[in-house]
């Protein structure tokens, strides 16, 4: 029989080694504008790749998504001064000072530094430090005075090795930036000297030739007398002061920072990607049209020839629903699974591009979910009432035919699977992010599955018809500040109710 004695003292030694390694962290503020990042200068540390610190970001306020809440949010971040880059290697996630879960950051990417920006700020803190002992990628020294007055060792730093639950104090000292000054700070370009008098020989010069050559048209009767090219001077553009930004852009900003770390490699299209697929709506990339304006729903149709259908469509969506005939419809089976996902700002909305696996059977036929995406208000209308926002997730069979469920958002609760997604919403337009974690698509269905259905089109350009709609009865509650979050990317991207022509809708009993 196997002694169990071995295990517990494994247990036990485990245990001794995750002990923090700055249990008193000395947290020091970086303003920004309105953006606030703490950087604990204690944990700023050399080793063979850089410079190592961690930094936190506290959230106005709590903030959840599918893995739990947390209010507090740690990034280690790898620093390489000479080339003004930096890493994320880990994040850790806290509640009121406990920590809820961390994670290695598994696709590490070196970011740029911008000027001027608060990650240039971080850095000058943690390249000014003074130099730590370098460190092996294993193993660390512990600092001195841990674990009561026992003597610094190397030891292996086990992934929790600097977390702990209650380590989150609210003590940080505020640094100022201005008084400091980055130590790989770049070198001046040396422009060549000017040297007027061969400047004054070439203009010199250039201006007998334009004289010549008039002369010689003149003389000719052919062609016109050169016009003297001056140059323009070249001036240096004052930087205009940042404006202070909205609670909804702070809130971003700090979530995108801390919890999903910098943007992901871009995945814009380029001029030889093939033209996009009419049919499908996950590849409509284009910005020619928009939701106001001259390129507004009213003009859609004369932007270009295929999207004629947008004004001469008899079946276009969306629709005010009401007068529905109530019959015994067929239960929607939904065949939704946890999937990874990429979530893009196309100009037009927030996308959210899924892969294989989830669908949704209904008349007989299978649809693959393929895409999701918003919009505020909500384009449907039922009995003329507009709702906060809509979710149209986007389907298609193997006979190329589209289906599109409808789900309306009311102001009430946060949603959790929202808030992962707003998250990781990108900075830039076009710009993908492929987050680490997955989500599941049935998180957006309500508990009654109860719906409207009828036979509409896209509500974007080209506006085809043909598109299989089912509008869920029951909405679901989205928080105040989310809304809030969308509506400072997209004002109103709605496509205005469209005649219903006579088309049948019907609804569950």
């Amino acid at each position: 029989m196997k002694s169990t004695r071995i295990p517990a003292v494994v247990a036990v030694l485990a245990a001794l080694i995750v002990l923090p390694r700055f249990a008193d962290a000395n947290w020091t503020i970086v303003h920004a504008g309105t953006d606030v990042v703490e950087i604990d200068r204690d944990s700023i540390r050399k080793d063979s790749a850089g410079v190592r610190a961690w930094s936190r970001v506290r959230l106005e306020r709590e903030a959840r998504d599918v893995a739990g809440s947390y209010d507090t949010i740690r990034a280690e971040n790898l620093y390489d001064c000479a080339q003004r880059r930096f890493t994320t290697l880990r994040r850790a996630y806290f509640q009121s000072g406990g920590l809820v879960r961390e994670e290695e950051v598994a696709r590490r990417r070196a970011n740029p530094v911008q000027p001027g920006s608060l990650d240039e700020r971080l850095m000058k803190l943690a390249c000014q430090a003074p130099p730590a002992e370098l460190a092996t990628p294993d193993r660390i020294a512990a600092p001195a005075g841990e674990a009561g007055n026992a003597p610094a060792v190397a030891r292996p730093v086990p992934m929790h090795a600097d977390l702990r639950r209650g380590e989150e104090g609210d003590g940080a000292k505020v640094f100022a930036v201005a008084d400091t000054a980055p130590a790989d700070k770049p070198k001046l370009i040396q422009l060549p000297t000017i040297d007027k008098a061969a400047l004054s020989q070439a203009a010199a010069a250039q201006e007998a030739a334009a004289r010549a050559s008039q002369e010689a048209g003149a003389k000719s009767g052919v062609g016109k007398p050169a016009a003297a090219v001056v140059p323009k001077p070249v001036s240096v553009a004052k930087t205009e002061a940042r404006e202070t930004e909205a609670l909804s852009e702070k809130r971003i900003r700090e979530l995108h920072y801390a919890n999903s770390g910098p943007p992901r490699a871009s995945r814009k299209k380029s001029a030889a990607a093939p033209a996009a697929d009419p049919e499908n709506p996950a590849q409509q990339m284009h910005k020619h049209w928009s939701y106001d304006g001259e390129t507004g729903p009213a003009h859609w149709a004369k932007l270009r020839p295929d999207y004629a259908a947008c004004a001469s469509g008899k079946r276009q969506s969306p629709v005010d629903i009401r007068d529905g005939i109530r019959v015994n419809l067929e239960a929607i089976r939904f065949d939704y699974k946890p999937m990874q996902f990429r979530i893009v700002d196309n100009g037009h909305t927030v996308q959210v591009n899924l892969g294989e696996g989830s669908s949704l059977m209904v008349m007989g036929k299978r649809y693959a979910l393929q895409q999701f995406h918003f919009h505020r208000p909500s384009e449907e209308r039922v009995n003329g009432r507009s709702y906060d926002m809509s979710i149209h997730l986007v389907h298609r069979n193997d006979e190329g035919q589209l289906a599109v469920l409808g789900v309306l958002l009311e102001k009430g609760a946060d949603h959790p699977l929202i808030q992962t997604l707003l998250n990781n919403l990108p900075l830039e337009q076009d710009t993908e992010m492929a987050p680490e974690e997955a989500i599941d698509p049935g998180k957006l269905l309500p508990e009654n599955r109860a719906y409207w259905t009828y036979m509409g089109s896209l509500t974007t350009p080209p506006c085809t018809e043909g598109v299989l709609w089912m509008v869920m009865k029951q909405a679901l509650q989205v928080g105040s500040e989310q809304v809030a979050i969308f509506s400072r990317v997209f004002r109103n991207n709605a496509r205005p109710i469209q005649a219903l022509n006579g088309r049948l809708i019907k609804e569950t009993r």
